[in-house]
């Protein structure tokens, strides 16, 4: 007789909720902020550009761009591609609704295209189908942490003369045939949300190796000026010129000298990580109720997430009842994501569901389960014995 669900009121696996995320912050964090709390410049100062050469050093980029959010990074680099009305970006429905808003934002139009069904990554084939003469840009999305077909997309968009943006927000510290991401794409966007890689609180950056580029994404994040506070003190001027229509998206030193500190642990995190989806992987290598998506050998996970896809044909059930037992169960997970034009405020403008058939079944199936470098092989056997216990209790 299978055990009761506490959702029926059993016994459940963890007394307290395991969250599907959480940052990690130590004394030399605490530190480093502290530090720079008492100095003379709190913002726009020279942290800013040592957290910049640091991303830049680490990503194997020459120019990275601090802003105040991964959202802020995504309007950036489109602004920076110069998307404007009437023009339209290619991109994923499996993703935060931030990737396609960016586009929006700009008077741009997002046109989706369909994810593999095996990686969950954007997929080169469902793309070229979808390019029009109005088409700018390709923003692909590197879902999960695992790096997108660079090579097919970045082939496809040199011969079409589009701008291929990676939004590498579930990414830092991931690799594609041993090249760091960042360093890649025209243009790549980072996160430094307390869920991602490294934290800066809320925080992001913007990758590229033209100068052009990044000289339009640094009036962007400063108001469209062009020079800041610091170069006009420097030279004595009475003002900035403002050259484009920019806005506040500027990064503090406070938390630079937070990013500064954690990007010295990058390499454990994502370490770390990788080991939590190993253990993952081979405990539920047997589940017959859920299948794990597709690592390709090409590269290094960075494993911000790790999704898996109910087998829905063999349960009673559907998955919001399997995400509610397992939240019952002390078990944090959550779903990433609904497509993106699923939701009401697409809908309004005309996106019809069936757009993406295999993002949309995706969608239906996923479940996302915990995952931060402080987990421990405890906490990662509660979760699978509580998958077990839901899937076994459910099971056809």
């Amino acid at each position: 007789m299978a055990e009761q669900l506490a959702l029926h009121g059993g016994s459940p696996v963890r007394a307290t909720t395991l969250p599907y995320a959480r940052q990690t912050i130590e004394e030399s964090d605490v530190q480093a902020v502290a530090a720079a709390l008492r100095s003379d410049w709190l913002t726009t100062g020279p942290l800013v550009a040592a957290f910049e050469r640091a991303i830049a050093a680490a990503v194997e980029a020459k120019h990275a761009v601090a802003v105040n959010s991964g959202t802020a990074a995504l309007h950036a680099a489109v602004f920076a591609a110069e998307i404007g009305a009437g023009d339209e970006v290619v991109t994923s429905p499996l993703t935060f609704a931030a990737s396609g808003n960016a586009v929006l934002y700009l008077g741009g139009t997002p046109v989706f295209a369909d994810v593999r069904p095996d990686t969950l990554n954007l997929d080169p084939a469902a793309v070229e189908p979808v390019i029009t003469a109005r088409t700018r840009a390709v923003l692909t999305v590197d879902f999960a942490g695992q790096p997108s077909d660079l090579d097919a997309l970045g082939a496809l968009a040199r011969g079409r003369g589009l701008t291929l943006i990676e939004d590498a927000a579930h990414a830092l510290g991931a690799t594609l045939r041993g090249r760091p991401l960042g360093g890649i794409a025209d243009l790549t966007t980072f996160s430094f949300h307390p869920a991602k890689a490294i934290t800066t609180g809320e925080g992001g950056m913007v990758t590229t190796g033209r100068d052009d580029l990044a000289a339009r994404l640094r009036r962007f994040r400063n108001h469209g000026l062009e020079t800041d506070f610091r170069e006009r003190a420097a030279a004595g001027a009475p003002y900035s010129p403002m050259v484009d229509l920019g806005y506040n998206y500027r990064l503090t030193d406070l938390q630079c000298a937070l990013g500064l500190a954690q990007l010295g642990r990058l390499d454990a995190f994502v370490k770390r990580r990788g080991e939590i989806a190993e253990r993952y992987a081979a405990a539920l290598a047997d589940q017959r109720a859920l299948r794990i998506p597709a690592v390709t050998s090409q590269g290094r996970h960075g494993w911000h997430i790790f999704p898996v896809l109910l087998e829905i044909e063999q349960l009673t059930v559907g998955r919001d009842t399997v995400l509610a037992a397992l939240r019952a169960e002390g078990i944090g997970v959550t779903v990433h994501y609904v497509p993106v034009y699923w939701h009401p405020y697409y809908a309004a403008r005309g996106y019809r569901r069936g757009l993406c058939p295999h993002a949309e079944a995706v969608y239906e199936r996923l479940v996302t389960l915990p995952l931060f470098p402080a987990m421990t092989d405890r906490d990662v056997d509660d979760v699978v014995a509580a998958l077990a216990k839901v899937l076994g209790y459910y099971a056809r």
